[in-house]
């Protein structure tokens, strides 16, 4: 009985493969990946046994940050190691590095004259160092901008944490800080009352901008892995002669002005400042401003630019902008090809400005126009970091935002005045702890798993083969599928 069911078997394969039906089978199988299973199979495996093995060079990505630490199995236990990893002109910003940790356990934010100890706002006007960690997820909606005194860190890894509402995060006349996966978004103006700003003293401030991080008077300052989105003013501002500041690894989406280099083109002490902008990715629903520089120099390298409405870079007041390694991929709006922008200033006047593009990626239409002598004296002033090719900027931004927490990449959006909407006010602050299905490194974070309907096309082969398995020889192929 077997010998007769193995010739009928083999008579039946026979004559498939001397019709088109098994052309037609074999585009099938590979468009549904049958052929890929095991490949798969082994790349998910491969993936799996990476992840867990953090002690070996299997974690290494490129990027010297993330490298710096993120291989450490220990790195909870050693979280103060992260100040050691900055890159740039930001890298001698040691935050709370030395001093005590202390945990945020109340997401309150009550009242802004005496906090309650357990809150961020407790944490961060403390005048000794302090590395801040968070003991689970939370939003922590701002009452009045957050004022954070110097030698401090805000460190979010191993939690979703977000910060939202009046105010924001307000670095003023002080140095050190480093804020490490944080998200902003939403924040909104507020002041005209009195705030605490250390444990001695009080005072009135006026009306905020509603800067997601507002930095003013301040040096050494290192923003990394932070995810920024739909602020009413900037997500991030530098003025009043602040210098020595790193942007890094953090996730741009959503919004007009995304960030200002400069309190007034007639402030002199902005001449000094020296900003590195690196590894971070300036996603969709951006206008422009990413950044705008008005003096000093700037170091604009490895960063993934991947959506502007108007333009990337501007600049209006004679910035040194040195541009390296980056991916620019203009919008297909042919108006709006350019990289660059010279603010309010006519071609007679910004020929002479220290602008370069170097190493470089121009992806649909993109082009960067330089401007100036190439000195390279100059250039050594906006030089902190030895770029990377731009070939690895995928690899080099792959994690760039907060550890697991959503993109804020998906969504409606309308431009009104300059103005970005979205969902980013509700509901997409962050996925719940439990499960380990978001687990980065030790990072444990809820699944955000979403089911995906297949495509038409496969849709269609699947039909096609039911059909044909199904009329062919009476069914016998469909029964061949089936032994």
């Amino acid at each position: 009985m077997k010998k007769i069911k193995k010739k009928s078997r083999n008579m039946i394969i026979k004559k498939i493969k001397e019709s088109p039906i098994w052309v037609l089978l074999i585009i099938t199988f590979h468009h549904l990946g049958v052929f890929n299973l095991s490949k798969k199979r082994l790349n998910v495996s491969i993936y799996r046994r990476q992840t867990l093995d953090n002690t070996g060079s299997s974690c290494l990505t490129g990027n010297p940050i993330d490298d710096c630490w993120r291989c450490d199995p220990n790195w909870a236990n050693n979280r103060q190691r992260l100040a050691d990893c900055a890159i740039g002109f930001g890298k001698s910003a040691a935050g709370g590095k030395g001093g005590q940790i202390y945990v945020v356990t109340d997401s309150s934010d009550h009242d802004v004259v005496n906090p309650v100890p357990g809150t961020l706002r407790y944490g961060v006007l403390q005048p000794e160092p302090v590395w801040i960690i968070f003991s689970s997820n939370m939003v922590i909606k701002l009452k009045h901008e957050l004022i954070v005194n110097s030698y401090k860190t805000i460190d979010g890894r191993g939690a979703n944490v977000a910060i939202t509402g009046n105010g924001c995060i307000t670095l003023q006349y002080v140095s050190n800080v480093i804020i490490h996966n944080i998200r902003v978004y939403d924040c909104q103006p507020s002041g005209n009352t009195n705030i605490r700003s250390s444990p001695t003293h009080v005072g009135y401030r006026g009306r905020s901008d509603g800067d997601g991080i507002s930095i003013a008077g301040s040096r050494n300052i290192w923003i990394d892995h932070c995810s920024l989105s739909h602020c009413t003013d900037g997500l991030i501002d530098a003025v009043l002669g602040s210098t020595a500041i790193t942007i890094s690894n953090s996730y741009f989406t959503r919004h007009n002005e995304v960030m200002l280099m400069g309190h007034d083109d007639g402030y002199m002490p902005d001449k000094g400042m020296q900003v590195t902008i690196a590894f971070n990715h300036f996603g969709r629903g951006l206008i422009q401003r990413m950044p705008r520089c008005r003096l000093g120099y700037f170091h604009v390298v490895n960063n993934d630019f991947t959506e502007w409405k108007m333009y990337a870079i501007g600049g209006s007041a004679d910035p040194t902008i040195n541009s390296q390694g980056n991916r620019y991929i203009a919008p297909p709006n042919s108006d709006s090809k350019e990289v660059t922008k010279r603010v309010d200033t006519d071609e007679g006047h910004w020929a002479g400005w220290n602008w370069r593009t170097d190493g470089d990626i121009m992806v649909n239409g993109a082009f960067f126009v330089p401007s100036g002598d190439g000195l390279s004296d100059i250039y050594a002033k906006a030089s902190s970091y030895e770029p990377k090719s731009a070939n690895l900027v995928t690899q080099l931004t792959m994690y760039a935002g907060v550890f697991g927490g959503p993109r804020d990449d998906d969504g409606s959006e309308s431009f009104t005045d300059g103005t970005i909407t979205g969902d980013s006010a509700s509901g997409n602050t962050g996925r719940g702890g439990g499960g380990s299905d978001g687990d980065y490194f030790g990072m444990m974070f809820g699944g955000g798993a979403v089911a995906i309907p297949l495509p038409p096309i496969t849709m269609f082969f699947i039909s096609l083969l039911i059909y044909i398995t199904t009329s062919t020889n009476n069914g016998a192929l469909f029964s061949l599928l089936l032994l």
